[in-house]
């Protein structure tokens, strides 16, 4: 993606099924240490750079057509803003697609990317990925970019969602999970990842603007 490159997001409507164009455009949100433009792109990415075998799978395809990897930061506007999307991407190809999550918390700006990545994964050792990661994408504004570190919120949503608080919190701060975050982090760096939300589908970058344009793009990758 382009450092200046805008996205266009499309959401789900309340009632119908229908997608309209949500009016505010917003900028990715990219890394203080962002490769210049002009700086070779990476080589050709490995499989398992993007898609390792404990990386989090949103929903699984047998057959394999079609691969769709999300770096994002959970502090991220246009992560944020592109979330119902996905989850009406998900919805519509339930079954069909593999969508991959990793993390790519970028701090400039974002005091609380980083705990909030540690947060999703704390829940995942106890299963509960999905449903944190909802969480803090639903609920994004009552946290972000607050200056102070929203321990007392996250523990909140760990207590919802019915997770063991004190192995929650041995894990949120722990050194695996901390690595966890920095292997998705190293990975991303190595696919050339400048900025979230970044998209790879089926090993290649792949920045829609649209929701139309992603649909189709899946749909293509599995008619092959």
């Amino acid at each position: 993606m382009s450092r200046k490159l805008v996205l266009t997001i499309m959401g789900v409507a309340a009632v119908a099924v229908a997608t309209v164009l949500v009016a505010t455009l917003l900028i990715v949100t990219r890394p203080d240490d962002a490769p210049a433009e002009s700086e070779q792109r990476p080589p050709p990415i490995p499989a398992e750079v993007l898609v390792r075998q404990d990386s989090h799978r949103l929903s699984i395809a047998e057959d394999g057509k079609a691969t769709l990897v999300e770096f994002l930061d959970f502090e991220c506007e246009a992560c944020g803003a592109v979330y119902p999307a996905m989850e009406q991407v998900r919805e519509q190809y339930e079954g069909r697609i593999t969508y991959v999550i990793r993390y790519f918390p970028v701090p400039r700006g974002h005091p609380n990317a980083e705990l909030a990545a540690r947060t999703a994964e704390a829940a995942a050792r106890q299963g509960e990925f999905e449903a944190m990661y909802m969480l803090l994408f639903e609920r994004q504004e009552q946290w972000s970019h607050r200056p102070e570190p929203q321990r007392e919120m996250f523990l909140g949503y760990a207590r919802e969602i019915g997770l063991d608080l004190a192995r929650f919190e041995a894990d949120w701060d722990s050194k695996e999970v901390g690595d966890r975050i920095r292997r998705d982090q190293r990975d991303g760096v190595t696919a050339g990842v400048e900025g979230t939300p970044t998209f790879y589908l089926n090993g290649r970058l792949f920045q829609p603007g649209s929701l139309e344009e992603l649909t189709g793009a899946l749909d293509e990758a599995l008619a092959r």
